[in-house]
């Protein structure tokens, strides 16, 4: 065999023994190759169960926004400015006030008794006419009945007698002075004449006083039985208890007179509130049966206790022009006891409850808010806020309750 020869086949086993040892290696490669892709696998789905999780951890943060937005919507109501206006809602802005807490008591509107009179004819007779209705406005010195009574008939002869004596006396005593003067009859003829001119002119303004005592004047020799009963005051006719024809006595209660335009509230005390309720001070009364408030000054105060009651009365004087107060009707009585400068103040109707709680509707730029808040001291029309609202922020004063059922309206829908 030659060189050449050897060479050759030296050069095909190294590159047969080459190739072997790559097939070998790839081979290894493979089987390397075919085990990693189960670690990959468990790690891709790892991942993808992270992922999912931190999606669905995702969606519960958003589900938690999501509820945090309507937490923070919860209690709006959306109104424009039509629908604002259509309700008749007014806006007024929070702010300082003087409030006045007082005591409440319950009271009754009576007579003012300083204005009242029980009308009695002083005289006994027979009724004539009776021209006052009841119920009717009367003015002092209006005559009320016409009364014939023998006793105003016997005073008044007795005016005429003593004034027919008087005149008598007085044509005596002329003639006597003159002749006293002349010389010509005695100075006590004089003065005799004199004494009984004075006598004279007391039995007249006696029979008159007699007449003026019982209300009647000197009327006429015709009529000399009339006797008028008048109004002694301005007021209106609460009782009548006369009737045409009717005997009737000196001291018979013929009408009951009252001047309305001023009445008393009597109230109820209490020993434990006599400190508070005295003679000068501020009231407020206010009507149970209707909308009605009026301010009054305590009067009077009682100095006893009643015995069975274990209470006083006192009485708030109260103007009435316009008849409003009518005896009879029942009103509460707030008695101020002190006047305090609060922070921040609202229209009592402006308070509404919600779910149990105070709340004030806020104004805000497309409708108002439901604000709650706590409530201090109230004088019954403005009520203090301790919590929950500033001073300067403006809310629904008016037509609170229509903003209130909005509310509800929403939170209804809500729930279906």
């Amino acid at each position: 065999m030659t060189k050449k020869q050897t060479l050759t086949i030296a050069a095909i086993i190294a590159i047969a023994a080459l190739v072997s040892g790559i097939l070998l290696m790839k081979g290894n490669s493979a089987q390397g190759g075919s085990a990693k892709p189960d670690a990959h696998q468990e790690e891709g789905e790892h991942r993808e169960e992270g992922a999912h999780k931190t999606e669905d951890h995702h969606d519960e943060e958003k589900g938690g926004e999501h509820k945090d937005g309507e937490h923070e919507e919860e209690g709006k109501i959306a109104l424009s400015k039509e629908q604002i206006a259509a309700a008749g809602i007014v806006l007024k802005t929070a702010g300082p006030l003087q409030i006045r807490s007082g005591l409440q008591l319950p009271g009754e509107i009576r007579f003012n008794e300083d204005r009242t009179a029980h009308v009695v004819p002083q005289v006994a007779g027979i009724v004539e006419s009776v021209s006052a209705k009841l119920g009717q406005k009367v003015r002092k010195g209006q005559v009320l009945a016409v009364i014939s009574s023998s006793a105003v008939s016997e005073q008044r002869a007795e005016l005429l007698n003593a004034g027919q004596r008087l005149a008598l006396a007085r044509s005596a005593y002329q003639r006597e002075k003159h002749l006293w003067e002349q010389k010509i009859s005695a100075e006590q003829d004089y003065l005799q004449a004199q004494a009984a001119l004075r006598e004279a002119e007391v039995a007249v303004r006696n029979a008159q006083q007699k007449l003026r005592a019982i209300g009647a004047d000197g009327g006429s020799s015709g009529n000399l039985n009339r006797y008028e009963i008048r109004a002694p005051f301005d007021g209106i006719v609460v009782e009548k208890h006369l009737g045409l024809g009717e005997a009737v006595r000196e001291d018979a209660n013929a009408f009951l007179i009252s001047d309305l335009s001023s009445v008393w509230a009597e109230i109820i005390v209490s020993p434990k509130d006599m400190q508070v309720v005295r003679a000068g001070k501020q009231a407020v009364v206010r009507a149970t049966a209707f909308d009605a408030a009026a301010e009054g000054t305590i009067s009077y105060v009682g100095a006893l206790i009643g015995e069975q009651s274990r209470t006083a009365k006192a009485h708030v004087v109260l103007p009435n022009a316009g008849d409003l107060w009518r005896p009879g009707l029942f009103v509460n009585v707030e008695v101020v006891a002190e006047e305090t400068k609060v922070p921040v103040a609202v229209v009592a109707d402006a308070v509404q409850t919600v779910d149990g709680k105070s709340v004030v509707f806020v104004r805000v730029a497309d409708g108002f808010m439901a604000r709650e808040v706590s409530l201090g001291r109230s004088d019954g029309k403005f009520v203090e806020i301790t919590a929950g609202l500033d001073a300067g922020t403006d809310y629904a004063a008016t037509g609170s309750f229509a903003i209130k059922a909005e509310l509800g309206k929403g939170s209804a829908e809500h729930s279906h």
